[in-house]
């Protein structure tokens, strides 16, 4: 009798186990950032404790990047990002993973310095790759990853 009651005791424990498990995921974030109706993406999107921010560039206060220099399209791309990771309610130290698109190499030793200057420490990790081209003639375009800690 007694292992028959101990044997239904951990059934009920066990599927008490998976309820509670199956219900959590229930209610896992999924959330768009920044989306606006007929655009072809969202800034950002969270998933559970991810955030996946789209490409950002650093346009000027017009909204364009044509005659601005590498060093000003980085600070305003990083705080393009900066302000679709703070509306997920994630901080820049989240940030795991960076990919930056350039138009020109040459370009590189400058967008490092704004770069180095603004990212926080621990710097995420990074794939930099040149690209034949961006939109509207940006010279930059971040892509970043958080995960909430």
């Amino acid at each position: 009798m007694k292992v028959r009651s101990r044997s239904m005791v951990l059934s009920v424990c066990l599927a008490g186990l998976v309820a509670l498990s199956l219900s959590c995921s229930c209610f896992a974030q999924h959330r768009a950032i920044g989306f606006q109706q007929g655009m072809p993406f969202s800034d950002g999107y969270v998933t559970d404790n991810t955030l996946y921010v789209a490409g950002q560039q650093g346009p000027d206060s017009r909204g364009k990047v044509t005659g601005t220099d590498i060093t000003f399209q980085t600070k305003n791309t990083i705080a393009a990002i900066e302000k679709v990771v703070k509306e997920a309610g994630f901080q820049m130290t989240d940030i795991v993973s960076v990919t930056v698109y350039v138009t020109d190499l040459n370009d590189v030793e400058k967008m490092n310095e704004a770069y180095k200057r603004l990212m926080p420490d621990p710097k995420p990790a990074r794939a930099t790759v040149q690209v034949a081209g961006l939109i509207g003639g940006a010279k930059i375009e971040i892509s970043a990853i958080a995960v909430k800690h």
